[in-house]
Order: structure tokens, then sequence, then C-alpha cells
């Protein structure tokens, strides 16, 4: 039975019962919530998982102990509580001296305060104990004595301990069946000394005496276990990892005599590459020499953070030209992220290996929930190393495609959010490509109140600007440029906080040069212009936009019959805004108003619907005050010229969305009123036909923006 502790009146709702099994509460115990379990009227525990919690040695002693445990794991509490503390606990009740036959305490301190020198109860008190692990601990010789006076002791895990001497060991041989010794670093043992205690534990069925610092068997320890006649025959599986320079043939003729042998270690070894060990029969291996050992070896080695190094060094190499997609092996290479988030070096070279398993086509047979998984664990790495440029460029490579960026389950205004954060840490041009590139994706796949929350963040814009800027003091027109501009646009849709912060950030001034500058770049002057068009739909805002310069200039775009109709389109946006009844009153020259107005009228009537997609729109509101009937036919025939190209290209959702808001009704008072223009008219009625032949019963709005892709 497992249990998510929430509160005190939580846990006493669920426990209503008079025996529980087992209560798993890894990280989330403390002595608050532990005292739930004092109540052994109603509960009776007999496996407990208090793994990293919080809880102080008194605690314990209260709340645990008094049950008839079976199993603890106790690994990595995060307090004061010593391995003599949780002794002491468990050996003053009688019940788990005698019933206890696992405990786990992996990564605590032996004893307590200054000048405690030996255990406040001894191991062999408990009697009935099998499986005892003390992993990464302080264990040292005289505690290991102890330990193999247990009885009963048939598994034992001293990884990483202070043990110099194994010779205790002698004293439990007619029992022991599991010995974990990997990465014991002080054993001061001659190897054949070593090798002499180890091949007395006839019974032994598991054995790992794996080295975690990956160095040369120097004195021949893992040559003489493999060598010496008659080792160990029960063996099961055995861990050799990271003694380098173990020979291949030793390997083979070590496996071959022992038919029962189901699981070896050779990872940094060198051996493995025979077809007998190539691990795919009965014989798991954990090596490098092929893709099923590295991931056999990513399986087991998941929390030895030297081993999961070694192993995605070599699958990045085995990953450099892979044809069919592997979820499988991404899977694990995001348990190893998701293991050592602390570890610049396995977050750099894992993220490599998930570049390799999802570049081109391999994404497209990837799971979408897989994806979601690999986007936020990047995320995660990118967040916690923000100055690792190699490690931000090698995330970005991975989202840096349509596929992800657009389909796959994430967070996408977080993910914004932090890349754009990120991008302030580097002047590198690649990063700075690559993460405009996935946000000015991400912006446009945003909801308005989304991007309305963006947008609120000025240093959004001011640092989107800066690029921009960059970009233009040299004069290039390259992909970080055009996704800049995109998600400047995107980032000003229907948001008018992002529209002053760019006011603020002197945008218009920027925009005015870059107009003139690219006035040959015909995809620079339409995301220019786009974003132009959304500040003046703020009608509070729109004086921002009355300079001469800029208005003479927006006009030029408009009745140049060699400018592309999605430049006019949008120059046209610009000026009926601003000479709209509506927002701020024209404060330049009279004769210039009368002109924007008649070239409105005479260019909207000129244009040919282009045949690719020029633009999408989640909502027709802000055309709707252009539609008015005070306002002049120019105006409302650039509005009405929008509306039926989108109604043309994809009528059921745009006709959906007239509905819905209203609009039909707006056009129907526009083409019966007695002053609207016959060519204003004209345009409703089509929009009304349209309408007519494609009722459709929902809407779904889209974004309106460019459309933009990262291939």
């Amino acid at each position: 039975m497992r249990v998510r502790l929430l509160a005190m009146h939580d846990v006493s709702r669920m426990f209503c019962v008079t025996r529980c099994s087992g209560v798993f509460l890894s990280g989330v115990l403390n002595d608050r919530t532990v005292g739930i379990f004092q109540n052994l009227e109603h509960l009776r525990l007999r496996r407990a998982c208090i793994q990293s919690s919080r809880l102080s040695a008194e605690a314990f002693r209260r709340s645990l102990c008094p049950h008839k445990l079976q199993e603890l794991n106790a690994s990595h509490i995060h307090s004061d509580v010593t391995i003599s503390d949780v002794l002491h606990g468990l050996t003053s009740s009688k019940l788990c001296r005698q019933g206890l036959q696992t405990l786990l305490m992996d990564g605590l301190r032996l004893y307590g305060g200054a000048g405690e020198e030996s255990l406040q109860a001894s191991f062999s008190m408990l009697r009935g104990l099998k499986k005892l692990s003390l992993a990464w601990t302080d264990l040292n010789d005289r505690g290991l004595e102890d330990i193999c006076a247990i009885p009963m002791l048939e598994s034992l895990d001293i990884s990483g301990t202070n043990v110099t001497d194994l010779t205790p060991l002698l004293n439990c041989q007619s029992r022991l069946l599991s010995l974990n010794a990997h990465g014991l670093q002080k054993v001061e043992m001659p190897a054949s000394s070593f090798i002499s205690v180890l091949s007395k534990l006839h019974l032994l069925r598991h054995l790992d005496i794996s080295n975690d610092r990956l160095v040369m068997d120097r004195d021949d320890l893992v040559q003489q276990l493999l060598e010496r006649p008659g080792m160990l025959p029960q063996l099961v599986s055995l861990d050799v990892s990271g003694w380098r320079g173990v020979s291949g043939a030793a390997i083979q003729a070590f496996v071959e005599v022992r038919p029962g042998l189901r699981f070896i270690g050779l990872l940094g070894t060198g051996a493995g590459g025979s077809e007998l060990l190539c691990g795919d029969g009965q014989l798991k291996v954990a090596g490098e020499s092929s893709l099923t050992q590295l991931c056999e070896a990513l399986r087991r080695y998941s929390d030895r953070e030297s081993f999961i190094r070694e192993v995605l060094a070599h699958l990045y190499s085995h990953t450099s030209d892979m044809e069919e997609p592997q979820p499988h092996i991404v899977k694990l290479v995001l348990a190893a992220m998701r293991h050592h988030t602390d570890s610049p070096h396995v977050q750099l070279v894992a993220s490599a290996c998930v570049f390799n398993l999802t570049v081109q086509e391999l994404v497209l047979g990837m799971p979408l929930r897989l994806l979601g998984n690999v986007v936020q664990q990047l995320l995660t790495a990118m967040k916690n190393f923000p100055n690792h440029e190699q490690l931000q460029k090698n995330c970005l490579l991975t989202l840096c495609s349509d596929h992800i960026l657009q389909v796959a389950p994430f967070d996408r205004y977080e993910a914004a959010k932090l890349i754009m954060m990120m991008l302030g840490n580097h002047e590198d041009q690649t990063v700075q490509r690559m993460a405009v590139a996935v946000v000015s994706i991400l912006v446009s796949k945003l909801s308005t109140e989304e991007i309305a929350e963006l947008g609120a963040e000025a240093y959004i814009m001011k640092q989107l600007l800066s690029i921009v800027q960059q970009k233009a003091s040299l004069g290039v027109v390259d992909s970080t440029l055009k996704f800049a501009l995109s998600a400047l646009w995107n980032l000003t849709d229907e948001t008018p906080t992002a529209c002053r912060h760019f006011i603020q950030c002197q945008g218009i001034e920027l925009y005015m040069e870059l107009l003139e500058s690219y006035y040959s770049e015909s995809s620079i002057q339409q995301k220019l212009l786009g974003l132009l068009n959304n500040v003046a739909e703020v009608e509070e805002l729109r004086m921002e936009l009355m300079n001469e310069d800029l208005v003479e200039h927006i006009l030029s775009l408009l009745i140049n019959p060699e400018v592309e109709v999605d430049i006019s389109y949008f120059a046209g946006g610009i000026l009926a805004h601003l000479v709209s009844v509506r927002g701020a009153a024209w404060s330049l020259d009279a004769e210039l108003h009368s002109t924007v107005q008649e070239k409105l009228h005479s260019s909207v009537l000129s244009w040919s619907s282009p045949e690719h997609a020029m633009v999408s729109y989640r909502t027709f509101q802000p055309f709707y005050p252009l539609l008015h009937v005070s306002q002049c036919p120019g105006v409302q025939l650039w509005a009405l010229w929008a509306i039926q190209f989108v109604c043309r290209q994809n009528a059921p959702q745009y006709c959906d969305m007239l509905q819905s808001e209203g609009g039909t009704d707006i056009l129907r008072v526009l083409s019966s009123h007695a002053d609207t223009h016959s060519d204003v008219k004209s345009l409703t009625q089509n929009i009304l036909k349209i309408l007519e032949q494609n009722i459709h019963p929902t809407s779904s709005g889209t974004k309106r923006g460019n459309i933009i892709s990262v291939s």
C-alpha cells in the first residue's frame, strides 16, 4: 500500500485499517507527520521506506520502532540521524530485533556527535536480519566485524565504505549469498589475500567488486579472480566494471564454465567484444561493445555517476548514425539525466545523445509523451547550468525541431521564458540563433493570456530588440534576425503591455530605420509592418505612430505596384487604424490624411489574393471598429478584404468565427446602410455569400501571426 502523506487529518482517514503491509514515504515524512504511526491499534507496519525524509532520532524511535518491521529503508535521511541512532531505535524493540529482515542505511554517518566512537547498539542484535546495505557510509573494519556476527545475514552491501580488510567476511561464509563491494578504495589487503577471502565464500551468487574510478587493474585483482580454479561456482552475477585492462580471454573462459551466470559487468574493462558476451541471450552484459550492452549498463548503473559518464560517452559514438527510432534508449538516457541533475558532465553528454536519438526523421518515431519528457529534461539542464555554453547548445539543437515544438506536450510559456532568460547570458552567435528560433516558434503557439504574461516581462522585449539592433548594425539578413522579428511580432499581438514596452525601448525609432535599410527585403518588411500593425490596433498608442516620415514611408509601400500584396496589406492596416475615427485624433497634415484615405480605397480594390497563407487570426475583434458605418470607405475596405481573404482560405473556421463573434450582424448592417459606399457593399456581400455557403457549428481560432519554421 503506497501513501502520499498530505496532512495529519488526511493520513488519519487513509489508515482506518488494522494492518498496513507497507508505507512508502520517501522524502515526505517529518517529525510532525510521523506521529500518526504511533497508533498501534489501527496501524501495524511491516515495511517502511523513509528514504530522504527529515526525521529526528527520537521521532523515528517513538513512531516506527514499536512496529514489527520486516523491511526498513532509511537511506539518505536529511537530518542528524546516524546509523548508531537507527540501530539503537531498532534494537530497543524486541519485535524489530527478531523480525527485521531487510535494513538499508545508505549514505548515513556511522556516529553522531563529537567524541562518539562506538555504536549505541550492535548489528548482531538484529537476529533475523538477512539483508543489510551500508553503501557510501563511513563503516570501518570494527563495524564490519560486528556485522559479520549477524546470525542470518545473506546479503551485504559495503560499497564505498572505509573498510580496509575483508577477512571478517569469513565469519559468515556459510550463509552469505550476495556481496556488493563496489568502489572500495581504502582496502589495504594484497590482491592475493582479497581473492583468498572471496574464494572461501562458496555460496556467493552475486558479487560486485567494480571500481568507480575506472583505473587499470595493476595488481591483477580481477585476473586472479577469473583464473583461480573452482572460484565461486555458484555465481549468478559478477560485476568487475571499472577495472581497465581485463583480459577478454579470461572473461570468456570464466563465463564458459559457468552456464548459470546471468549477468556480468564489463564496462570500462575493454573486454566484452566476443559473441558469447553480446548480451542478447540469457546472459546480460553491461559493457560498451554494443547498444545492447550500453542499455544494460544504463539500467544497472543509474546511481553511479562515473559509470553513467562512461556509458554515455560510448553511447554518443554508437548513436551518431542511427537509422531507426530508439525510444527505449531515449528513456534510459532521460533517467540518467534525472538521477544526476547536478552533474554538468552527465547533462552535457546525455544531451548530445538525446540529439543523436531525435535528429531529423528519428523524432517522428518517438511517442509524444516521451518527447514532452525530453523537452522537460533539457529545460531542467538549461536552468541548472545557465552559463554552460556547450550544454546550452546541445539542448537547443534538439529543441530546434518543428515536430517537437509544434506537437510535443510541454509548458511552452515556461519554456519561452526560461530560454529568453538564458539568452541574456550568452553572446555566442550559434546559441543566439537557435534560442531566438525556438522562442519565435513557442511564442506563436501561446494563448492570448500567456502572451500577455510574457509580454509583461520587459527584459524579453529588450533582449529581442537588442538582437535586432545588433544584426541591423551589421546590415545582415539571417535567420536570427528573421526569428527575432517574428517573435516580436507575435509577442505584441493583442498585447498592449508588450506594445508599450516596445515603444519604451525605442522600438519605433529602430523599426523606422529598418524599414528604410531593408526596403528590398520583403520578408523583413512584412515582419516590421506586422508588429507596427499590432501597435496601431491599440487606440491609446496610435499617437506614437503619428510621425510624418513614418506615415509617408508606409504610404509608399501601400501604393507601390512593385511591392508584394503581403507588404501592401500590412502597410494598409497601419494606415487604416491611424485614419480611423476612433482612437487618437489625426495630428499630421490634413492633406496627408485625405491622401491616405484615398489611396487605401484604390489600393485595396487593386489587390489580388495571394495563393499562399499570408496571415491567420484568432479573432476578428480588431476589425469590427473599422467596419463601423462612420468610417471612411478605404478603412472599411481594408478590413473587409482581410476578412474575405482568410474566409476563402479556411471557410469553416473563419465563418464560424464571424458568426460566434457577432461579425455577421455587423456586416449586414454595413451592407444595408444607405451611406455605405458601393465598393464596400460589394465586398461585404461577397463575404456574406461565403458565409451562407459554409455554415459550421463550432469555431476554433488560430494564432494571428506569420507562419514560421525552424527548419
